[in-house]
């Protein structure tokens, strides 16, 4: 597949931030929405001063724990062996790790912190594909890895004692005794080249962007 030329630049989007710069502006003189220029913002900060923020929190901690679970219990539902995929893909502009590189698709594992989280209905996980973004997450592992297919995968797996406080209902987020075939939500897409023209697109106006608040850093105090 010929890919867009894209110009040389220090702007690197990781597939689970490609929904930040997606989003335009109200006006139409805007092609960048407040959101992607708030995120641009930030690497640009963390290139300037070499300082990179990470985010943390028990959510995050248990998708991160739980993800080897949550690929056996897809292995067990679907009868495969698919092991955490360990290879990071980095373009001049996009890079990404997805969690299972099947051999015509992605998968990307998310556990849910609860019971109450979890989507267990089809309509429910579309939305919350839709407001997180994941959607073009994938749509960025499609292109990083050259696959045609590419799903969500919701696991209800048991949080780890540690990330409970004595406050927490231990029945929301003990669930290993639920049948693991009804602890799963799967959502499915499929690869659309408009769209990519659409990240590359819009990945240029955020360089564009983006050179400017470097160039704006390099001169402060000037």
């Amino acid at each position: 597949m010929q890919k867009m030329e894209i110009p040389k630049s220090n702007l690197i989007v990781r597939c689970s931030s490609l929904h930040k710069i997606m989003g335009r502006g109200r006006s139409k003189e805007s092609v960048l929405s407040e959101t992607a220029k708030t995120y641009i913002h930030e690497i640009a900060k963390e290139q300037f001063y070499g300082i990179e923020t990470k985010l943390t929190g028990k959510f995050l901690d248990k998708g991160i724990r739980n993800e080897d679970i949550g690929i056996e219990m897809i292995n067990q539902n679907r009868f495969r062996t698919y092991k955490k995929n360990q290879d990071r893909i980095t373009t001049d502009w996009l890079t990404g790790e997805c969690d299972i590189n099947a051999e015509d698709s992605i998968i990307d594992v998310k556990c849910s912190w609860s019971f109450d989280s979890f989507p267990a209905f089809d309509i429910e996980a579309e939305k919350m594909m839709k407001k997180s973004g994941y959607d073009w997450q994938l749509r960025g592992y499609m292109y990083l890895y050259d696959k045609p297919k590419a799903e969500v995968v919701w696991c209800m797996t048991s949080t780890p004692d540690d990330l409970l406080s004595p406050y927490d209902d231990k029945s929301v987020h003990k669930v290993d005794h639920i049948d693991v075939d009804l602890r799963l939500t799967s959502v499915p897409i499929v690869r659309d080249l408009k769209l990519e023209d659409q990240m590359l697109e819009q990945y240029k106006h955020a360089n564009e962007y983006y050179q400017k608040c470097i160039s704006e850093l390099k001169n402060k105090n000037k």
